[in-house]
């Protein structure tokens, strides 16, 4: 057995021997019903996506919460309150693997906003058309999360909290309950965080300002023809961009390859061209001659006629 492997069999036992105690110290504290949690703990993730996981847990582990052990008391069946937050925290985290959650924010939630429910729901309350008992409970339970975030998570921007309530909707909330959700916690952010949504309504004013007062831009007429000339010159933006996925424009090598085959096509055609051409002044030198030769050959004939004649003529006188 080699060294590493002694190493990662210890590792091992010291980790389970780790778990075991503090399954133990749980137990112990659920039993004393303390209800502290452990937020010394610095192995878990930080991100946004861990946060928001955070937030999906705790959506889930305080809908159980309230329709357990927050419905019982309300009923006041007091020896049906067996469901407690930290037990349901417990239960969540040895049955989930949960290595990518921020598990200080999820303790944080199911141990704080269990505590703070009559404040919550009162300040949720103001902003309804309806009974808090009427909503429905996964929309109760987003709800809580948000006024919670924008009471007590100042450092959250409060357009953050109203998308992450809306994604915690769309993953567990009906069709339509957006707008009960978006409404309710639009409200409360201006009664909640009334600085910072002013302080975004006059930055969103700001930008639309500036879009509206960029200056037209005029040209002279006398410039008309220099800045119609200086469009007309050739620029590198102006070229036609080659792509891949463009059957329309041609590549450099299928353009010679073209422009070589038309220019041999041409030469071609020259050639026969030049021949008939030649061909026909052959035919027309050779027209000509025996034309000129038919013409002497006559010309020849009247002259010997005519001699003819004069010498008979001699000869008779």
């Amino acid at each position: 057995m080699t060294d590493q492997l002694k190493r990662a069999i210890s590792a091992a036992k010291t980790a389970q021997a780790n778990d075991g105690q503090a399954e133990a110290t749980r137990i112990a504290s659920s039993s004393a019903g303390d209800q502290t949690f452990d937020m010394s703990e610095s192995s878990y993730k930080t991100s946004h996506t861990a946060i928001r996981k955070a937030r999906r847990f705790a959506m889930q582990g305080l809908y159980e919460w309230l329709v357990t052990d927050r419905r019982f008391d309300i009923d006041g069946k007091l020896g049906w309150k067996a469901n407690a937050p930290h037990d349901i925290a417990a239960r969540t985290r040895a049955t989930n693997a949960m290595h990518t959650v921020h598990i200080g924010y999820y303790h944080e939630m199911m141990r704080d906003i269990p505590e703070q429910i009559e404040a919550l729901d009162t300040l949720i309350s103001q902003h309804l058309d309806r009974e808090i008992d009427k909503l429905d409970t996964v929309e109760h339970a987003i709800l809580l999360i948000g006024a919670y975030e924008l009471q007590n998570r100042l450092e959250i921007p409060y357009k953050v909290v109203l998308d992450e309530a809306m994604k915690l909707n769309n993953h567990f909330g009906a069709t339509d309950a957006h707008k009960l959700i978006n409404a309710v916690l639009d409200k409360m952010a201006i009664e909640l965080r009334d600085t910072e949504v002013q302080a975004d309504i006059k930055a969103n004013l700001r930008t639309s300002q500036k879009v509206s007062a960029k200056p037209v831009v005029t040209t002279d007429t006398d410039n008309t023809a220099d800045t119609h000339a200086i469009e007309d010159k050739p620029t590198a933006s102006n070229k036609p961009r080659i792509s891949a996925n463009n059957a329309s424009v041609k590549r450099n090598s299928a353009s010679k390859a073209s422009a070589n085959i038309s220019d041999f096509k041409a030469s071609k055609q020259n050639d026969a061209e030049k021949e008939r051409m030649d061909e026909d002044a052959v035919k027309n030198v050779a027209t000509d001659n025996v034309e000129s030769n038919s013409d002497s050959t006559a010309a020849d004939i009247g002259l010997t006629d005519s001699n003819l004649v004069a010498s008979d003529e001699e000869n008779r006188d």
